[in-house]
């Protein structure tokens, strides 16, 4: 499949996610947004802390995974209705910013409506590529990016961009979908597969080499297979966690 057949089958599927508040593309059926958030790692503190920003879209939680700090610059790839940014922004303090990037022009609509909604005035939502990131050269801290990458049909260039608009120093933290084993060319054709963070991940070890061949050294901080079964429909995947880190 081509790789603009790709971007508009995830581009429409995450603009009617945007539009019901249900995160049906990624969470296979499993419609308690709050619930699905719980059971990846988000507290009830979390939740409440902006509520409509919850999706019920990702495989994990990269903020509790970031050693944030006030002042810092913090990216968000796939930052959807700004939840992860929200969270972030609440650490980073009014000295520290927050940048959401998504190619999803109702996804970057809505975040910007729950950050006037809730008050946060350090946080800005960017209509873009994550293969093509419209940020500076080493202007960023940390990178946060929860299930997304899976989605692009370019990871080498996402991860590229990561280590371009990083500073030396710098970090990225990614919860993603990877695969166990390969899947049949049927699956990687199902346009639902590829809207639900399945049929476009690649292999675990492949997704860690891509991330090194961009110059990043990296660490597996954790691993979740039992969220195949919970939220994947028994598909050979696992969530991923992995810091990845600019010398």
């Amino acid at each position: 499949m081509k790789k603009h057949d790709v971007k508009k089958i995830v581009r429409e599927a995450y603009s009617k996610v945007a539009e019901s508040s249900c995160g049906c593309s990624c969470n296979c059926g499993q419609a308690d947004n709050e619930k699905l958030a719980k059971s990846i790692g988000y507290s009830a503190s979390d939740i409440n802390t902006c509520p409509s920003a919850n999706l019920g879209l990702g495989c994990g939680n990269p903020v509790t995974m970031s050693e944030l700090k006030e002042g810092m610059t913090v990216l968000d790839l796939g930052s959807g209705a700004g939840f992860d940014c929200f969270l972030v922004a609440k650490k980073v303090g009014d000295t520290g910013k927050v940048i959401g990037v998504d190619m999803t022009k109702k996804m970057v609509l809505k975040a910007q409506e729950n950050a006037k909604k809730y008050g946060y005035k350090n946080v800005e939502f960017k209509l873009g590529e994550i293969e093509n990131l419209p940020i500076k050269d080493e202007t960023i801290d940390l990178i946060i990016s929860n299930c997304v990458i899976n989605l692009s049909p370019d990871k080498h260039k996402v991860f590229k961009e990561a280590y371009r608009v990083l500073k030396t120093g710098g970090k990225l933290v990614i919860s993603d979908m990877v695969l166990l084993k390969e899947l049949t060319n049927e699956h990687r054709k199902d346009p639902r597969l590829i809207a639900s963070c399945v049929g476009g991940a690649v292999l675990k070890e492949e997704y860690i080499k891509i991330a090194q061949s961009a110059g990043f050294k990296t660490k597996i901080i954790g691993e979740d297979k039992n969220i195949s079964k919970k939220q994947y429909e028994g598909f050979p995947v696992e969530s991923l966690k992995l810091l990845a880190t600019k010398d």
